[in-house]
């Protein structure tokens, strides 16, 4: 607590001056355009990692960035708080985009790998069955983290994993189905301070380098466009 105490005073004293506009205007309301769903280790910090300002990312945090699946009618297998936070996010704010963005060193992938038993945790035990579908991905999927320990393949194919169970929900199916929303797989390498991207046309996640980066931005713009056009059209 000493740390935070010492923290919280010195960002009163010189960094709040430089954000007082911000949050000025933050008062009146929020328009992220990114949600951002990551694992709640201390390591994964995403604003640190993507530069943003207070008001850019709508973030949900848990062990091992799950998504437990909705059903038919839409509600969720488990935790309605993240069911209700991709519901508040996707309908009532300008989110265009979403990130689920996994790890390595993940202690939730190496306790899955090891059975998904965590004695005297039976909380923990139970919230982990939503990551236990990647398993099965780690033993058939010979492309997705090549080389890297089973826990962190394990990691990446997660995210993938994540972004399907996703897609179970009504709202997301809805923003899909009319091309207002993007689905983004990311992992981070912690010894490397490396973000990763999913590429589906390579079958593997890359680091987001200067000339990743730039072709991500373009094809960005492209589909932005596109999708302007089409608004134009209807």
């Amino acid at each position: 607590m000493k740390k935070l105490i010492r923290g919280l005073l010195d960002f009163q004293r010189h960094t709040l001056p430089s954000y007082r506009a911000t949050f000025a205007r933050l008062a009146k309301g929020q328009t992220p355009d990114c949600l951002f769903i990551s694992c709640s280790d201390s390591r994964v910090v995403p604003n640190l990692l993507v530069s943003t300002d207070p008001g850019d990312l709508f973030t949900v945090r848990n062990v091992g960035n799950l998504v437990p699946t909705a059903v038919l009618n839409g509600q969720p297998t488990a935790d309605r708080s993240e069911a209700a936070a991709i519901e508040f996010s996707l309908g009532f704010l300008p989110i265009e985009d979403v990130v689920v963005c996994g790890h390595s060193s993940c202690g939730a992938m190496k306790a899955i790998l090891a059975g998904g038993v965590v004695n005297g945790s039976p909380n923990l035990e139970k919230w982990l069955a939503h990551g236990t579908p990647s398993l099965k991905a780690l033993k058939e999927n010979t492309q997705v983290g090549v080389g890297l320990p089973d826990a962190d393949r394990l990691s990446q194919l997660n995210v993938l994993e994540q972004l399907e169970h996703l897609k179970t929900y009504p709202i997301v199916q809805e923003r899909l189905a009319a091309g207002t929303l993007r689905l983004h797989g990311w992992w981070f390498d912690i010894g490397a301070a490396q973000v990763h991207a999913y590429r589906s046309d390579l079958g593997r996640f890359v680091p987001i380098d200067e000339t990743e980066g730039d072709r991500l931005l373009t094809e960005l713009s492209d589909a932005t466009e596109e999708q302007s056009g089409l608004r134009a059209v209807q």
